[in-house]
């Protein structure tokens, strides 16, 4: 038995940017083991297993090359891209809604979180990101993320992790600058995300990242629509919609290859 696999490009509308996820759609559930002996392989940030449910829905589970997340919105994007049409994904973190957005775009109903303070020393934080004294302004945790806020967008663009000194600190960072007071950058936030414990020294594009940078921004401004620019080197765009505590995102997503996965699953016992 074979498995189809596709390769999606998810938050941009352009080949070979964005967040490359690996989509596997399965016939029935497959053991953990295995699923993470693909991920692995395959060695995307995300590898996405579908598999059909009784009531028509889709169960749903993202593994990175070492280990099951909660949440991620890039490989949820490219799971409803290759599924096409309205499609609801039961998950760690509920039933997740997708559905077209027109141009192409498709919208992702996802829980938001407001992330809060921590008193982690911000001199610990600069260091481990490449940053000079002062440019980390604040450090706060939500959804499993630490959320560190710069000064500036050129603090974003310039960090460079130090691998030991943030594993030290948890190995999981969401680098962000607030935009939206900068007309010019034309995006309301500016962020990276770092996840050396998750085995992804930088994600491309994260969506469960504008999971937290929605809230915090609604928070501060008063407003509760968003445009987000990840500058990672592959690059991406997400728009953030925030309603109570649900963010909707939205993205375009491009499929660009298509295969067959021989080692097939072992058979249920």
């Amino acid at each position: 038995m074979t498995l189809p696999i596709t390769v999606v490009d998810a938050f941009t509308d352009q080949p070979f940017s964005g967040n490359p996820a690996g989509i596997v759609v399965l016939e029935e559930a497959a053991p953990d083991a295995w699923m993470q002996a693909v991920a692995a392989e395959v060695n995307l940030a995300e590898t996405a297993f579908l598999a059909p449910r009784a009531d028509g829905e889709w169960d749903l589970r993202w593994f990175t090359p070492t280990v099951e997340v909660d949440l991620c919105g890039h490989a949820t994007l490219a799971s409803a891209q290759v599924l096409g049409g309205e499609q609801a994904f039961h998950t760690r973190s509920g039933v997740l809604r997708c559905s077209p957005a027109g141009e192409g775009a498709i919208a992702l109903d996802l829980p938001g979180t407001r992330p809060t303070p921590t008193d982690d020393d911000l001199g610990s934080w600069a260091a481990a990101l490449g940053l000079a004294t002062g440019a980390v302004v604040a450090v706060l945790e939500g959804a499993g993320w630490s959320f560190v806020e710069v000064a500036s967008v050129d603090d974003v663009t310039t960090a460079a992790m130090h691998r030991p000194a943030l594993l030290a600190l948890g190995g999981h960072a969401i680098v962000v600058a607030d935009a939206t007071a900068d007309d010019a950058i034309g995006f309301d936030s500016v962020c990276r995300t770092f996840a050396p414990s998750a085995g992804i020294d930088e994600d491309p594009v994260t969506g469960s990242a504008h999971c937290l940078i929605g809230p915090w921004l609604a928070e501060r401004t008063g407003r509760t629509s968003f445009l987000g620019r990840q500058a990672s080197a592959r690059g991406g765009t997400v728009a953030m919609e925030v309603a109570g505590d649900r963010v909707r995102l939205v993205g375009h997503a491009v499929t660009v290859w298509r295969g067959e996965l021989l080692a097939a699953p072992p058979p249920a016992c």
